[in-house]
């Protein structure tokens, strides 16, 4: 038996790495002592909190740590990973190192005033230290279209008098023009993204993720759009592209809009980034069984998120993949049967469990519900006696 342990993070409980150090050690467990077993572990990621460790460790990457400015000013150590693939040193970075939501809290959070300038810094930082530069935007504490970023990188936004404005949103219903740098790094950058938001209206960055970081209400929603539509028009008639309907401009604040124009990057779906990264096919070719799965089996699952991803490519290559969830959404259950050949719920199994103990055991229970499954799939594997019926007890 050859096994590819291939999940995501489950969020809030164990990190992409652990979950599969969890369900290895469970399966080795179950697994008959005579019956051979290959394990290899590929951790996933779809382009949110945790590429960067995804990528680092699939590649035996090094990380840099760099101090940087949070979102609100404050100094924060960030880190980004580097890492050798295909001949060339290559950054991968999370803008929420530097300027996640994570990072402030409470009454720190304020869209008008929060930057992305500490991503742009670390970016600086990753530019020149590589051949190319990953950039997964998941996780923003910000609205600020990239602004911050961008003057972290050598851009100066100017008000009509050609005074110098704060790069953060409450300075751009005043903007006039774009300075910029003198010079700045030809790397090529690629953005792991996987929502298609424009930058403005309905479905943009401010409406759809705003509420979610601490808007404050109407007003300051009106001000938000004011500003980053004000950015996309001037950013239109410096650099003459305009990027505000591009799918993913919206992702993180707006910072899709801003890397696409400052930094001309190219935006690409982040499960299918990370997967051609750290080789996933081949994995899958090589493996008689994959074990992937993620905190929730959920709807937003069934959108291309890490499991989907991962089954897809096991069904291409015609290989059966197990799911494994903190919980199954009932409504989704259906809908995600047809892309697994079996989901394991915790809930379902330790359904005497609250929630917050099965984010505490995570990895107890992942082993466990890995041991016994190790145990009945050896258990098809081996010849019944004859007379015996296929799944009844041998005797």
């Amino acid at each position: 038996m050859r096994l590819l342990v291939a999940p995501d993070k489950f969020k809030g409980s164990l990190s992409a790495a652990e979950a599969s150090a969890a369900l290895a050690v469970g399966w080795r467990d179950g697994w008959p002592a005579e019956e051979p077993l290959e394990i290899e572990y590929l951790p996933m990621a779809d382009g949110g909190e945790g590429t960067a460790e995804a990528i680092h460790d699939a590649l035996h990457g090094r990380w840099v740590v760099h101090t940087v400015h949070d979102p609100i000013g404050r100094p924060v150590q960030a880190r980004y990973a580097l890492v050798e693939h295909g001949g060339e040193r290559m950054a991968v970075m999370e803008m929420s190192s530097a300027s996640g939501f994570n990072l402030v809290s409470g009454a720190d959070r304020d869209l008008l005033h929060a930057s992305t300038f500490g991503t742009g810094e670390l970016l600086g930082h990753a530019l020149n230290e590589s051949g190319r530069v990953i950039i997964g935007i998941g996780g923003s504490a910000t609205n600020d279209g990239g602004v911050g970023l961008a003057a972290a990188l050598g851009y100066r936004f100017l008000d009509a008098a050609d005074c110098e404005l704060a790069p953060v949103p409450a300075s751009l219903e005043r903007l006039a023009r774009i300075q910029l740098p003198v010079a700045l790094a030809e790397t090529p950058v690629t953005v792991a993204c996987d929502v298609i938001n424009p930058l403005l209206g309905p479905r943009g960055a401010t409406r759809i993720y705003g509420p979610q970081k601490g808007l404050r209400g109407e007003e300051e929603a009106l001000a938000l759009e004011t500003g980053l539509a004000r950015l996309a028009d001037v950013a239109a008639e410096t650099f003459g592209r305009d990027y505000r309907e591009t799918p993913g401009a919206g992702a993180a604040g707006g910072l899709g809009f801003g890397l696409l124009t400052f930094c001309h990057a190219e935006l690409c779906p982040g499960f299918e980034l990370v997967s051609k990264v750290v080789g996933l096919e081949a994995a899958v070719a090589r493996a008689d069984l994959v074990l992937t799965g993620e905190g929730s089996l959920d709807g937003q699952t069934l959108e291309g998120k890490t499991p989907v991803g991962v089954a897809a490519v096991a069904r291409r290559l015609g290989k059966p993949v197990i799911a494994f969830g903190g919980r199954v959404e009932a409504k989704a259950r259906e809908a995600l049967h047809a892309h697994f050949d079996e989901l394991i719920a915790l809930a379902d199994v330790e359904p005497q469990l609250t929630q917050a103990q099965r984010i505490a055991r995570g990895a107890e229970l992942l082993r466990r519900h890995a041991g016994c499954l190790a145990s009945r799939v050896a258990g098809t594997l081996r010849p019944k006696p004859a007379g015996s019926h296929l799944g009844s007890p041998a005797t």
